[in-house]
């Protein structure tokens, strides 16, 4: 945003808005990033109660950058205070997992089977190839295998000597 231009999205918050903002920043026992945000709107809030400050001295103010700024007041705008105030999922988090619980047990007692015949051991690409064959899983990577089983090696609780 060049300076001097009249942001495109304008903060107004309501009385009981503001109260609520002012009492999340009083207790401070908030996320930091939901404080950073509740503070960036107090100070963008044009309302006759707000001082209605510019991107950049929030910014400086602030510790912060323009362009958090910036998305703090767009998302006020256009999603509302909750939906700013809340983290966002990121969507890679919304897809399925390919490993299901009970999945995840098949590939487990399958990685501890006897392997394939002229194998001493299974690799990845045995595992990858013999769950897709089983119907365990429609796809799978090799890399997906081992993030699964390393994910269960590391929940072990160790309770051997050593």
């Amino acid at each position: 945003m060049t300076r001097g231009c009249k942001p495109k999205y304008v903060v107004r918050l309501t009385t009981e808005e503001r109260e609520h903002l002012e009492g999340m920043i009083r207790t401070g026992r908030q996320a930091a990033y939901r404080l950073l945000k509740a503070r960036i709107l107090l100070k963008a809030d044009v309302s006759s109660d707000g001082p209605g400050w510019e991107d950049a001295r929030i910014a400086e103010a602030l510790e912060t950058s323009l362009s958090t700024v910036f998305r703090t007041r767009r998302q006020l705008v256009e999603e509302g205070l909750e939906a700013t105030l809340a983290r966002k999922v990121p969507a890679s988090l919304s897809q399925p997992r390919i490993f299901d619980g009970q999945a995840e047990a098949k590939l487990i007692a399958l990685a501890c089977s006897e392997p394939p015949e002229g194998y001493t051991h299974w690799t990845l690409r045995l595992l990858e190839k013999r769950v897709v064959e089983l119907g365990i899983v429609e796809q799978a990577s090799d890399t997906t295998i081992q993030r699964t089983l390393k994910k269960t090696r590391s929940n072990r609780t160790g309770t051997g000597t050593g």
